[in-house]
């Protein structure tokens, strides 16, 4: 959690969320001290997430009144940031490789099972062996607590040819029955590698471990966000 924010108590120092209960003025503070830090950026395009698979236009989104209902952006104009708020769920930047266009996507397990990552690669026009994904902070799998459903859901909407890969990404839970630890970080490799990313890069964080630096949800409950953010110069 960035220091020198406005945010205090549960949601202390840099949270950048609207939707979870903190001062907005306060949030609007940090937004903007976020944008004099980032030299370049014009405008942030942010989403109102809700663990879908819909992407929009960057561009498109900063001209709402209103958050607009998504939970991927793509961006091909300098100075417009992709922006995913996250506390556990896992944000994934892309870019290709000529450096033309950006996207950001939210991968929840929801959003991740669903297809959140295959409709934000489609979105670009280039080959996908072009793309370059970073996977942002996430909750690790050591703290990432599911049911068999989650794992249930996975290997009825994959092909089966990932079937093997999904299994070894959850753990069966030592002393609970039906419960397993989830990889969010492996589950998404699997997919970006399955789609023909050319390169794949980050998940060495955990949100729920590293309370200094993150906000977490499994964690703490009643928390901010932090964010993820990528854009053209």
């Amino acid at each position: 959690m960035e220091e020198g924010g406005q945010s205090k108590g549960a949601f202390r120092n840099f949270n950048l969320g609207q939707h979870v209960g903190d001062d907005p003025s306060a949030v609007e503070a940090n937004r903007a001290k976020l944008r004099q830090r980032c030299k370049g950026l014009r405008e942030i395009a942010w989403l109102n997430q809700i663990h879908g698979t819909a992407i929009v236009s960057a561009d498109e989104a900063v001209g709402q009144a209103l958050p607009v209902d998504a939970d991927a952006a793509l961006s091909g104009s300098s100075g417009v940031a992709c922006a995913i708020m996250t506390a556990d769920c896992l944000p994934v930047l892309f870019c290709d490789r000529q450096g033309r266009q950006v996207a950001a996507a939210h991968a929840g397990w929801r959003g991740l099972c669903e297809g959140v990552l295959a409709a934000t690669v489609a979105a670009f026009d280039c080959p996908r062996d072009d793309l370059v994904a970073w996977m942002g902070p996430a909750i690790s799998a050591r703290h990432f607590e599911v049911g068999a459903e989650v794992l249930g859901a996975f290997l009825a909407s994959w092909p089966a040819r990932n079937h093997p890969a999904i299994q070894q990404a959850f753990s069966p839970h030592p002393t609970r029955s039906e419960k397993y630890f989830g990889d969010l970080y492996q589950l998404a490799r699997i997919q970006l590698t399955d789609l023909g990313v050319g390169g794949v890069f980050g998940g060495e964080r955990c949100t729920f471990a590293e309370a200094d630096h993150f906000f977490s949800f499994r964690r703490d409950g009643v928390t901010g966000r932090q964010a993820s953010l990528i854009y053209l110069i």
